[in-house]
């Protein structure tokens, strides 16, 4: 357990004030039975949750705060080369029966000055990408400074009830969709089922509904919706262990493709495409987000303040690999240019 001194979280219209206590685990949520948490699980497995004292809902949008736009070029862990290799690793590995589907991602950097605060570029994701799991958590004691402006759940609790709403499939209109984007959703829902039947009381787990389309600004999106009731007994440590990392940001089978991952990606993702988002274990509900169209701020090895932000796509045996290049592009496309001022908000 650790102290923290400072900081906020918001989401939507809730906000949390006052941290008080600092944990690198789930644990401590069903140990305790109470308190309300911003929750940051980076993808390859570090958590921190963070219990704040004062949680008030339908608050009106924060004093605004400026934001500087960022110029120059983006630095990406990967480049298109890289990247195109990349996918037709993967799509050797299908052909050899190893793997079906790996979600390859690249991360974007740029350097950040030190007086930049990122409650000003929440604001202006707000106004220009609105997002249903938007939030900024901010917590400089836990290491925390993150922007979501996420479409995608990727656990929401409501008592017993635990739903999962993976997104697969991604194009600029609907008619520009591929069939290969519905066979990847489908898959993924079927990876999603098999993670809550770990968790859920037998019989429970359900699809609720399949290949919805979903518009967001300057995408469509094709959403599923898996649930299931939670077993007796079972905990948020239980919960993570059957259902994390995402398995619309890993693949299927998720063993396999997280391998390829690991194999393929040069630099960790952090906070993109892990969780994002609350627990409040008084009420006995949680919305934790995929930490998909994320930014956020880290120093690296030479002390400079980067942001960062992830961007990916999944690659089937149906991928093109200049396609899956293009869908990285595009995703990135306007929330790397609302940070950098190309966009208009």
């Amino acid at each position: 357990m650790e102290a923290a001194a400072s900081g906020h979280g918001r989401f939507g219209s809730l906000v949390a004030t006052e941290p008080v206590e600092v944990r690198r685990d789930l644990s401590g949520l069903d140990e305790l039975g109470s308190g309300f948490w911003a929750v940051v699980a980076e993808f390859e497995g570090a958590v921190t949750a963070v219990r704040f004292a004062r949680v008030e809902r339908d608050v009106p949008p924060p004093p605004a705060v400026g934001w500087r736009p960022l110029t120059g070029e983006w630095a990406t862990s990967l480049d298109e080369a890289a990247y195109l290799c990349g996918v037709r690793e993967i799509r050797e590995r299908i052909a050899a029966g190893t793997v079906y589907q790996v979600n390859l991602c690249r991360v974007m950097s740029h350097e950040l000055a030190e007086e930049a605060d990122l409650d000003g570029l929440a604001q202006l994701l707000a106004r220009g990408n609105p997002a249903p799991y938007a939030s900024r958590i901010h917590v400089p004691g836990a290491g925390l400074d993150v922007v979501c402006a996420s479409p995608e759940a990727f656990l929401v609790r409501d008592g017993a009830r635990l739903e999962s709403r993976p997104i697969k499939g991604t194009a600029t209109h609907l008619e520009a969709m591929l069939p290969k984007d519905y066979a990847e959703n489908v898959m993924i829902v079927d990876l999603v089922r098999n993670d809550l039947s770990h968790v859920s009381r037998p019989g429970t787990v359900r699809v609720d509904h399949l290949c919805t389309p979903e518009e967001h600004p300057g995408l469509v999106h094709l959403v599923s919706a898996v649930s299931g009731e939670l077993r007796p007994g079972a905990g948020w440590d239980d919960v993570m262990a059957a259902t994390f990392p995402p398995g619309s940001v890993s693949g299927a089978p998720k063993h396999t493709a997280l391998q390829a991952i690991n194999d393929l990606e040069p630099v960790p993702r952090g906070p993109y495409c892990g969780a994002v988002g609350w627990v409040d274990v008084d009420s006995g509900t949680a919305e934790l987000a995929v930490g998909i169209r994320t930014f956020w701020a880290e120093r690296d090895l030479d002390g400079r303040r980067l942001l960062r932000f992830g961007t990916g796509a999944g690659i089937t045996w149906g991928s093109d690999p200049a396609g899956e290049w293009e869908e990285t592009r595009v995703k990135a496309a306007r929330l790397v240019g609302l940070a950098s001022g190309r966009v208009d908000a």
